[in-house]
């Protein structure tokens, strides 16, 4: 059975890559929902020294239950619009782990 895939989660090599909008300085830290072709992330740090890109990996790597050193910042290192790989990780596995989150 086919899994349809996002318009936000591409297939890569070794593994997937995710399209993000960050919102800094947010209430709490979440994943929104897709807006557009990009997923819509909330971290409550400020973008000053890399603090909300690495909120952003943080987070990702707890949701997605991976270490750290798996989910790299590829592009959008001072845009709200950012290219995130997520190594050793199938489109199936992102999206069974994106449906336990809610």
């Amino acid at each position: 059975m086919a899994v349809s895939c996002p318009a936000y989660l591409r297939p890569h090599q070794d593994g997937v890559l995710l399209a993000v909008k960050l919102q800094p300085r947010a209430s709490k830290n979440e994943i929104g929902e897709a807006e557009g072709s990009e997923l819509k992330i909330r971290v409550t740090a400020p973008p000053v020294d890399s603090a909300a890109n690495q909120a952003l990996v943080d987070l990702l790597a707890g949701m997605l239950n991976c270490p750290r050193s798996a989910v790299q910042l590829l592009r959008g290192q001072t845009s709200r619009h950012k290219t995130i790989q997520i190594h050793r990780m199938s489109i199936q596995a992102f999206m069974i782990a994106m449906a336990g989150r809610k």
